[in-house]
């Protein structure tokens, strides 16, 4: 069987059954070292006011992966909304911006009409399509294609949506994540980026669990033991932001190459 005719089936499967039907056989708890399972869809959602934790965990996600380059695609609202990508937290979380192109289109029909293409690029470590909003061309049949175009390409997508209700979906996964209370560091200095994770779904595999965490950029991994003793000191997270005001994004925007 050729790939096209294996696509095809697959599609037919994923049509009869409504989602893709075989699991990544990994330990409940492997994406704190690991990150999110390669060449597959991944959803992550956030609320409007956790919309940095979001973006943040995707982006700790893909180092703790190590699937760089990474391509981000979002749309001229994304950046109105949310601002502008801030260079400087991205490289706090322990990203080389080198590695990274970010993408601004006109919509949303752009949107997936670009992820389609970089989907198939076999040099993308991973592509990160944000969104805000209901984004409801980001549908049943959409997140089809995106899976079937990861595993042909070995890319692994991310889907951050943003503000959004969750709609059923091809994806192998889909996460809530916001922002909880870190440990502060030495002199009460701001601790380190904390997430309240919670994994909604996720295909061949239980769902349900919840984590808290830290964010370790030395080692590329999500901490859990930071919450192991319920420390009640801790001080608000603080994570790193990855969208900044527009006056700091615009001094940064130098260190992100841009297309579109």
């Amino acid at each position: 069987m050729n790939e096209s005719s294996a696509l095809i089936a697959r599609l037919k499967r994923i049509a009869t059954t409504g989602m893709p039907t075989q699991g990544d056989g990994r330990a409940d708890d492997a994406w704190l070292t690991q990150g999110m399972a390669k060449a597959q869809l991944h959803e992550v959602f956030a609320t409007v006011d956790d919309a940095a934790s979001g973006a943040g965990f995707a982006v700790a996600s893909v180092l703790a992966a190590r699937a760089a380059p990474v391509m981000w695609l979002r749309t001229e609202a994304s950046e109105r909304q949310g601002g502008r990508l801030h260079a400087t937290g991205l490289v706090e979380m322990g990203l080389d911006v080198t590695s990274l192109v970010l993408a601004v289109v006109e919509d949303e029909a752009d949107l997936l009409r670009a992820a389609a293409d970089a989907a198939r690029c076999h040099g993308l470590g991973t592509l990160l399509i944000e969104s805000w909003g209901r984004a409801p061309k980001i549908d049943l049949t959409a997140t089809r294609r995106l899976m079937l175009a990861a595993e042909a390409s070995g890319v692994t997508i991310l889907s951050l949506r943003i503000g959004a209700e969750t709609v059923p979906s091809a994806a192998a996964s889909r996460w809530q994540v916001a922002a909880c209370r870190s440990r502060p560091l030495e002199a009460d200095a701001p601790g380190k980026p904390a997430f309240d994770i919670e994994l909604l779904r996720r295909r061949g595999g239980q769902a349900g669990l919840r984590w808290r965490v830290e964010w370790d950029r030395d080692a590329y991994i999500f901490d859990q033991t930071a919450f192991a003793s319920g420390d009640p000191a801790a001080l608000p997270g603080a994570g790193i932001p990855v969208a900044a005001d527009r006056a700091a994004a615009d001094d940064a925007a130098a260190s992100v190459r841009r297309t579109g």
